[in-house]
């Protein structure tokens, strides 16, 4: 796989490819232990922040994580006809607490979708629902073009 050129994508470039998509990998870490997740997300590219409605169960790997306030990566990706782009978003979940919720924010969450990612054994009423923003400290994007008339000599 030959790169032909890579480039790093303008801020409204970004914004395009996370206005595209609703999903996305959530990274956390804590210590020195990863832990990462697929999740679905609404974006506010005026606010340049996420909106993400994360859905464990008590005790949870996940809740376990997500109760350290973790440094977090979000990345957002696309492949079209050998035109990669990725978004990193790198910051701190806040979590929203339901007392604070205002109309804007039931807005943004409206758009975050339900979880696409939802398999769970356990009863509705054991899962835990709580809203989170990111506003990111860093939010890049890059571009990367394969020439595949070289992969295939």
């Amino acid at each position: 796989m030959a790169l032909d050129q890579q480039t790093s994508l303008s801020a409204d470039e970004t914004d395009r490819v996370l206005a595209r998509h609703e999903t996305g990998v959530l990274s956390l870490a804590r210590d020195d232990e990863p832990y990462a997740i697929p999740i679905s997300y609404g974006y506010d590219s005026d606010q340049r922040q996420f909106y993400l409605r994360l859905v464990s169960t008590p005790g949870s790997e996940k809740r376990q994580f997500l109760g350290s306030t973790p440094k977090v990566r979000l990345v957002v990706y696309e492949n079209e006809n050998g035109v990669y782009r990725s978004v990193v978003a790198v910051g701190t979940l806040e979590e929203i607490p339901r007392s604070e919720l205002t109309v804007e924010h039931l807005e943004q969450y409206g758009d975050a979708k339900r979880p696409l990612f939802e398999i769970w054994g356990e009863s509705k009423r054991d899962l835990d629902v709580r809203l989170y923003q990111l506003v990111p400290d860093e939010l890049s994007g890059r571009r990367v073009e394969i020439d595949e008339t070289l992969e295939s000599a």
